[in-house]
């Protein structure tokens, strides 16, 4: 509580409260062992702030994650999208796992193989998309490096 009202601001950009869910266990463990013990917080502070540099780094991880995100989309906005594009260019910027290549796209833009290809053959000649190395029925793609 005091660490919130020093901030003076309404606004926080860090998450204490997820961070203690994520480490419930070990706090309760270390609450009744402060509230039980000779009454030294010692150990107790230096548990919350580690905590509160976990929340921080985190918030440092999904900021970096926001802002690369946004470096794309503002690459993408010069570009001629379709809907499933966009959609793939999300889901791709959104730590997608695995490979991409035709039979996913289509499966998850819930269109034909032929017009996943189609996107996909758009995407690597507007520079959005390059081809990875192995190829044939293997032939996968990624996001072109900013």
């Amino acid at each position: 509580m005091q660490l919130a009202r020093s901030d003076e601001s309404a606004q926080r950009f860090y998450s204490m409260s997820a961070q203690i869910q994520q480490k419930r266990k070990h706090y309760y463990d270390i609450l009744e062992k402060t509230q039980k013990g000779d009454l030294d917080i010692t150990e107790w502070l230096e548990w919350f702030l580690h905590c509160l540099d976990g929340a921080l780094e985190a918030t440092e991880t999904t900021l970096n994650a926001v802002l690369n995100k946004a470096k794309y989309w503002k690459l993408f906005a010069e570009k001629n999208l379709n809907d499933r594009q966009k959609l793939m260019l999300n889901k791709l910027l959104d730590r997608f796992e695995g490979k991409l290549n035709t039979s996913k796209w289509a499966k998850i833009a819930k269109t034909s193989p032929d017009t996943a290809l189609r996107d996909i053959q758009n995407l690597v000649e507007q520079g959005v998309l390059e081809k990875e190395d192995s190829g044939g029925r293997s032939t996968s793609y990624r996001l072109l490096e900013l």
